[in-house]
């Protein structure tokens, strides 16, 4: 096998596996940073940025909505349209989401109680601009945030291009902080200067940003932990190695720190697979940083359906690929993933670029306990209770004092008693 070949895995070291959404080296440096732009505002956040390269010295810090909106006008008609038809799906589609929650207004004992949604008043939206320009991120994120209802949506990026410009424009941003990483995530939190602290600040991004985004977890919303793209392919021997290994590679590219995986039950398919990884690798225009990542990825071979099935769930992938005439019917069983792909025709780039529903995905194992990017992320549920007089309420009042005085809180149950006065 060459250098550019998977590691080949035993089910038994998949099931050792530990994954973390930051490592503590990267937490560390993170929070160094983070308490800099805390600390020293928009100073600081200046100096990071132009040391790590986001911003060249004196330029603009933040760029407004006219300035995008004139990106968007300069582009292309075909680049425009391209944004825009991406901008509608995904709208259509958080909308939809949006529909899907209601308010409720019932009966409870002695009154009626309910729940009112509101989104959050402002919104930070991360979008990657390392070795290339991510215009999909920026759509992902704050189209889905004005979804929601936000009044007031920023665009993170470092290095903007003029295609994240006009993308920023397109999702309906207001501004576009010209700054990445961590000391981006800081700003959107914490603000500084121009840059309002945010109430979410949601995106993917390298382990800097995913770092920083757990570290200012509970100041603001931060949705799913979005770290370093990974995919796991579930395949069969009836599966095209060319597909697979073209999917692998596609994740690989996105970072060093990308995790391509194959999971299969055909050990023949898993060298088929591992030759058509370096053939194709061999035909990319750049293909350092996918060869990276395939080096950090594996291959493992189960000894059938039923553990190929339960090595994808202990994985919780961000993205999940099922391809084959034997694995497709079983992956309704499948229940840890970020986003499932089912079938060679579903590629997983279509949800990358935008067929509807969102690309920004829990990473590091977070598929077990969370979703992806949703509308849900910018709105609260909010309830409320209004009570009457009558035999029900007392009751309630009743309950209520006794089960204070259970837990030794002796105001409680007089505040509760008082009612019934």
């Amino acid at each position: 096998m060459s250098s550019d070949g998977f590691r080949r895995l035993s089910p038994d070291q998949v099931y050792l596996l530990r994954r973390e959404p930051a490592d503590p080296a990267t937490l560390g440096a993170a929070a160094a940073i983070v308490e800099e732009v805390r600390t020293g505002g928009e100073r600081a956040l200046r100096a990071c940025s132009e040391r790590y390269g986001d911003l060249e010295p004196g330029a603009p810090l933040v760029i407004g909505r006219d300035e995008l909106d004139r990106s968007l006008r300069s582009l292309p008609d075909g680049e425009r349209g391209l944004l825009e038809r991406t901008a509608e799906r995904i709208r259509r589609f958080a909308l939809a989401q949006r529909a899907a929650l209601s308010e409720l207004d019932v009966a409870v004992p002695g009154g009626r109680a309910g729940q009112r949604i509101a989104p959050v008043e402002r919104a930070g939206c991360y979008a990657p601009g390392g070795r290339f320009p991510l215009p999909s991120s920026a759509l992902m994120t704050a189209v889905t945030a004005r979804a929601a209802g936000v009044p007031e949506v920023w665009v993170a990026s470092p290095r903007p291009a003029e295609i994240t410009k006009a993308a920023a424009a397109a999702a309906g941003a207001d501004a576009l902080l010209a700054s990445g990483g961590a000391h981006a995530v800081a700003a959107l939190a914490f603000g500084a200067g121009p840059v309002p602290a945010c109430d979410v600040v949601v995106g993917p991004g390298s382990r800097w940003v995913t770092a920083a985004k757990q570290l200012v977890s509970g100041r603001v919303g931060i949705g799913p932990p979005a770290g370093p793209s990974e995919l796991v392919v579930l395949a069969d021997g009836t599966a095209s190695p060319k597909v697979v290994a073209a999917d692998l590679l596609a994740q690989a590219e996105h970072d060093a720190d990308a995790l391509p995986v194959l999971v299969t039950t055909d050990e023949p398919l898993a060298d088929r697979v591992d030759e058509e990884i370096r053939r194709q690798l061999g035909a990319l225009p750049a293909p350092q940083v996918a060869s990276e990542a395939i080096r950090r990825g594996f291959a493992v071979v189960a000894d059938g359906p039923e553990q190929a099935l339960a090595l994808c769930d202990r994985l919780a992938p961000e993205h999940l690929m099922v391809v084959g005439e034997v694995v497709e019917p079983l992956a309704r069983r499948l229940r840890h993933y970020g986003a499932l792909f089912v079938g060679a025709r579903s590629a997983e780039v279509f949800g990358d670029y935008g067929a509807g529903p969102n690309h920004t995905l829990p990473t590091g194992g977070a598929a077990r306990f969370t979703g992806g990017l949703s509308v849900y992320h910018f709105l609260r549920i909010r309830t409320w209770l209004a009570m009457a007089e009558g035999e029900d309420a007392s009751l309630l009042a009743e309950d209520a004092a006794s089960l204070a005085r259970l837990e030794g809180l002796e105001a409680h149950a007089r505040a509760a008693l008082l009612r019934m006065e």
